[in-house]
């Protein structure tokens, strides 16, 4: 069997020589097989019907084997020249021919070294595509983030927007003020309850030295 891998054929057929001439051979060779078991059967018949006859079924089976492997044999060897026959003037498709689909090439011919260059740019735009998806994946991100602040933005704005309805249920009107009397009130708040820990404090250690 061939190794020529015959791409040109295979892309003009749709299908590689070797793999028509592989087919070609099995059909052939399981032919061969079922006429070989149909010659038995005749000639076990045809001793059947002789009287006296010795030979077995066994030794009919061991001279068909026998003549079937000579005919094997005789076969691969035809089969062979058939094959390169096939091969060179039938499935083999000349240097000279161009196939329609690949006309465009020699309409529009590339050197090696355009060819080599069109491939540098092709590889430049795919890295060109993927930095720029990376970036938009960025960008998404970057703006989920924000969506996040911006809901935290809104809380702390509802926050502010409910203490200063306080302050004016409360009779104040200025926020502003409302806010440092909160904060001056808070720093007192926290100067009394440390003064508390700190009087606690010395209650425990004055206990514990009683």
């Amino acid at each position: 069997m061939s190794v020529d891998p015959m791409a040109y054929e295979a892309q003009f057929f749709g299908f590689t020589p070797q793999t028509c001439i592989l087919r070609v051979y099995i059909a052939f060779q399981d032919y061969l097989f079922e006429m070989m078991l149909v010659v038995e059967s005749v000639i076990l018949k045809k001793l059947d019907g002789i009287p006296g006859c010795n030979i077995s079924s066994s030794q009919i089976r061991k001279c068909t084997e026998k003549f079937l492997l000579f005919m094997k044999e005789h076969f691969d060897k035809l089969f062979g020249k058939m094959e390169e026959m096939l091969l060179q003037l039938v499935l083999n498709i000349p240097k000279n021919v161009l196939l329609p689909e690949d006309r465009v090439h020699e309409q529009y011919p590339c050197s090696k070294e355009e060819f080599q260059a069109l491939q540098e740019e092709l590889r430049q735009l795919q890295q060109q595509c993927r930095a720029e998806g990376a970036a938009g994946q960025a960008l998404r991100a970057e703006l989920q983030e924000q969506k996040v602040v911006r809901a935290e933005l809104e809380k702390i704005l509802q926050w502010f927007d409910g203490l200063e309805s306080i302050c004016r249920e409360h009779g104040t009107g200025n926020f502003k003020e409302s806010f440092a009397f909160l904060t001056q009130n808070s720093k007192k708040l926290q100067d009394l309850l440390k003064d508390v820990e700190e009087k606690s404090k010395k209650m425990k250690e004055h206990e514990q030295l009683l």
